[in-house]
């Protein structure tokens, strides 16, 4: 019998532990799922499936033969030609299928929007820790005697991290001046004869 680890890479510690945060995000949020949310996750994923397509086209085909079939019998079908029944379902159908959808996706965007937060200050982290790398690299630069010592101000400016607040604002900034730039460059161009 073959061993069921053997197919399972190894995997430095540090890797291997951002894999589990990971599966401990989405089990988190499909573990908080109400059992309505479960429902409507389980209908959306069987709606989804492409074998729906050909349940649906047999259910409509066994509806009009199973019609024509009683009206060649001689007996008065119970939907008659032009089949309006299988039209009525299928709006009923398709609104809940839609309902269905946005629901889930509803509960999608949740787990993309943890998921976003979690990069995000993944992100931060690892800017002030390379912050502190390059701050440190400087120091050894300075303490080690071998070397000659010179100011680098561009590795004196990375080595202070950003500041998660002011960082949004700048870029507002910056939107704003390309906007006004190119309002008045707009103004500029409406302003000039053709």
């Amino acid at each position: 019998m073959a061993d069921s680890n053997a197919s399972t890479p190894i995997l430095p510690a540090h890797i291997e532990e951002t894999i589990k945060s990971i599966a401990r995000l989405h089990a988190d949020h499909h573990q908080n799922a109400t059992p309505l949310q479960r429902v409507v996750d389980r209908m959306t994923a069987l709606v989804g499936r492409p074998y729906f397509i050909g349940v649906l086209s047999a259910l409509v085909c066994g509806w009009v033969i199973a019609n024509l079939a009683v009206a060649a019998a001689g007996y008065l079908p119970v939907d008659p030609p032009p089949f309006s029944w299988p039209g009525d379902v299928a709006s009923v159908v398709s609104l809940y299928v839609t309902v269905l959808i946005l629901t889930t996706q509803r509960r999608a965007d949740l787990l993309a929007q943890h998921r976003e937060q979690l990069t995000l200050e993944l992100a931060i982290l690892n800017e002030q820790k390379t912050a502190k790398v390059i701050e440190l690299l400087e120091e050894l630069r300075r303490d080690n005697p071998l070397i000659v010592n010179r100011v680098d101000e561009e590795a004196l400016a990375m080595a202070q991290p950003a500041d998660p607040q002011s960082v949004p604002d700048a870029i507002k900034a910056t939107h704003a001046e390309a906007e006004q730039a190119g309002g008045a460059s707009d103004a500029q161009d409406a302003a000039e004869p053709v």
